[in-house]
Parts: C-alpha cells; structure tokens; sequence
C-alpha cells in the first residue's frame, strides 16, 4: 500500500493473489513514466482511492518494468485502466484522457446504487485558490499559463480534455515558427505542455468542469472540488461544427469521426467520405489517405477553399476522388454495419447515396465559451469580445485563444492572444 494514498504498487509476481483472487472488485492502472496522460490520472486515481477503497482495490503496475504481463492482457498504451471481480475482466478498458466520472461509473456498477451514493455522499468538498485560473489548456492557455507562472503568480490551468486542444490531435503543423519541416501536432502541444509545467504552471487535465462561477471567479471540477482565483483567462477554444443533419449525432463515434489522428487507424484498406473543402479537411484528407484504399471528398461548392498548395498535394493522391458540388442531408448505418451517405446535388436537388466504412466531417470550427458566462458579451457566432488585452466586460475575466471574437484562428494567433492576456494580468496584478 502507498505510504500516502490507499492503492497498492505491485509486481508481475503478484498479479494473480492481488487481482485474480482479491476478494474485492479491482481496478488496476497500467502506467508508464514520461508519459502526460498517466501524469493527469495520477492525482485522480490516488484521490478514488482514498475514498471507494474499502469497496474497490486500488493496483497499479509500471508498464514498462512488467512488460511481459502487459502484453499478455493485450494491454498496449499507457495509461490502460482495467477492471476485475471474481477473477475475470469486466467492462470496458479506459485510455488516454481519463475522466473521474468514468473511472466512478465503473465503480459503481460493481457496489450498487445505495452504497455508491453512500460513498459520494461522505465526499468531502475540496476548494483551493490561485493567483490566476486558464480554462483550456491549447496554445493560448498554455501560453498564457507559462507566461504568468514565470512572473510568480500561482497558476492553474483546467482542460476536460488532455493538454494541447486540437493541436493536439492535428496530424501535422506545417507554419509554425521555429520548426522548419512540418511537425506532429501531438509533439508540438507536448512542447508546450513541457514549457507551462515547466515554468510552475499546474495543470488539471481530462476534468469535467461543473460550473464557472464569473462574478467569484470559481470554477468546480469534478463535482466537489472548487479552484478560486484573482484572474480569470478563458482559452477554451473551438470544437468541430456538426452539420446538424439526421443520423450525425447518433452515429458519432459510431461511424461518424471528427478527428483523422484519433480514428484514421481503424479504417486501414477501407472506404471512406470525407466531408469538407477548407484547409483542415484537405490537410486531414492526405494523412486518411495513408490508411485507406478509397476517400472520397464531398463539398458543396465547386472549387475547395483550401490553399493551392495543399489542393495540388491532394489532386496527386490517387485514392483521393473528389465530388463537388453535392451536400450531405443524412448520415444512416446500414444491415451490414456499413455506413450511408445520403447526398443532395446543389444547384440540382437531384438525389445521391455513397456507402462507405467510415464518415469524417471537417465543416469548420464553433466557438466553446464555458457555461456560466452569459454576461460576456459576444459576437453574433457566439465568440467572446476582448480588447487588446484580451479584457473583457467582466472585471477581471480575460479571454484568449480561439475562443475570442477575432479574424483570424490560427495557433500563432492563439500564442499571441495566450501572452497579451498574461502580459495583462500580471500588469494588472502588480501594477
């Protein structure tokens, strides 16, 4: 048992006494060392120990010194979260960026709905503060976040998901500064990470925020615990815009994907349609297309919007077909398990259907201001107004990043915005 926390450390040798023949349900946490995602599980994973361990025993087990055993459970990345009762695995396996309440779900599908709101109810409320709170952990927050822990001001920086936003899960960056050659999305917001963290930054990654407080400047992560702060820099980003058409919304992640790196993978010698004509689906269309035997990419205009160099890269990928000109009006999953696009000609109205494996949309981006925040004022797509300090009209709320209401979202423009605000704050804080 940790001298600290209620979970226990083991070995390869003692996997089947303290898993296989526990008397008590099991969780165990494969983990691995320089590794950010078991880095942002760790406090949570000691956390629910503390608290469900007299129902659910806590394991973990250093991937990398117990390879063999890993590998023998099929278990490839860290961190991988398993779960046992009776000696046999039950559930679903967790990766990546683990959420408390998933880890809780499980829990309590294992001691019942009475014991487990017994457990949630002897909970204690844990509140903290700091000089400044960043929601969203992208370029901007990450910015702004090593800007003002460099300047000594206590900072914390909340993401629901794992740091980097979507730069983390663009397949390359081709224009940043300082990186020559095209880099790894994923590596550049591993950079930057490194760089906040490094500068004294606290990062509280794969969180779900309650609620945000603007007026106390609060926000409550994970149902019981509030971080309250002087400043507040909302760098909360964008998301991927639905298309709001039938079957999108039942059929994501079932399907229908808005991310090339995460599920480009599963779709290795398959069909698939791609949605979109700006920079981002063509960019996305040339990495699917090192996957998959046929890519078909619908937009309803009849020339791309992306830049010409990346369409004359696209038009030399003979996988690639392009089919202008038309516009999705339903997604559907057919008998076999394969997907349906229903497609309406523009200009004609004339009817057509593509079956496929898989259905990537890539139709732009929306702005993600956090709940709470209704007295921002905003812009007509819904960004928040900040001035050249990134201000905005609530006393001590910056903004930053592609959250704002500006032209241009570019990550070097979300670096920018990230140092103003920090320059701002700690302007305003010092005088």
């Amino acid at each position: 048992m940790d001298e600290n926390h209620a979970y226990l450390e083991i070995e390869s040798d003692a996997w089947e006494k303290e898993v296989l023949h526990s008397d008590l349900p099991v969780v165990v946490d494969f983990y691995s060392d320089e590794c950010p995602p078991c880095e942002a599980l760790a406090p949570k994973y000691a956390s629910l120990a503390d608290q469900w361990h007299r129902d659910v025993k806590f394991v973990k087990v250093f991937r990398q010194k117990n390879r063999a055993l890993a590998e023998s459970l099929g278990v490839r990345g860290s961190p991988t979260v398993l779960f046992f009762h009776g000696g046999q695995e039950r559930g679903a396996r967790l990766t990546g960026g683990i959420r408390r309440a998933d880890l809780v779900h499980q829990f309590e599908s294992f001691v019942g709905p009475e014991r487990a709101q017994e457990i949630r109810d002897g909970v204690r409320p844990i509140h903290s503060s700091c000089d400044v709170l960043i929601l969203g952990a992208g370029p901007a927050g990450l910015t702004a976040g090593m800007y003002t822990a460099q300047a000594k001001l206590k900072t914390v920086i909340v993401d629901g998901a794992l740091a980097g936003g979507n730069v983390a899960i663009t397949h390359q960056v081709a224009n940043y500064p300082g990186f020559s050659k095209p880099v790894p999305g994923w590596q550049l917001a591993d950079h930057m990470a490194s760089h906040a963290k490094g500068a004294g930054a606290v990062l509280r990654e794969a969180v779900d925020v309650t609620s945000f407080d603007p007026e106390a400047k609060a926000v409550v992560i994970d149902g019981y615990e509030t971080i309250q702060a002087r400043y507040v820099i909302l760098a909360t980003g964008n998301s991927p815009r639905p298309l709001g058409i039938p079957g999108e919304k039942t059929l994501k992640g079932k399907g229908v994907s808005y991310c090339a790196t995460c599920d480009g993978k599963y779709f290795e010698g398959k069909e698939i349609v791609v949605i979109g004509g700006g920079n981002s689906a063509l960019e996305e269309s040339l990495f699917l297309a090192t996957f998959v035997k046929k890519l078909t990419l619908v937009h309803r205009r009849d020339a791309f919007r992306a830049d010409p160099g990346i369409q004359e890269k696209v038009v030399k990928v003979p996988v690639i077909e392009p089919l202008m000109s038309h516009q999705p009006a339903a997604f559907r999953r057919l008998e076999d398990g394969r997907m349906q696009v229903d497609l309406i000609g523009v200009g004609t109205g004339a009817p057509r259907s593509l079956v496929t494996d898989g259905i990537f949309v890539f139709a732009g981006m929306v702005t993600n201001p956090p709940p709470g925040t209704e007295r921002l004022a905003r812009d007509e797509s819904g960004a928040v107004i900040g001035d050249e300090e990134m201000r905005t009209n609530l006393p001590g709320i910056f903004v930053a990043g592609d959250v704002r209401a500006k032209r241009y979202r570019q990550i070097t423009t979300a670096v920018s915005d990230g140092t103003a605000a920090a320059m701002a704050v700690t302007k305003a804080h010092y005088g």
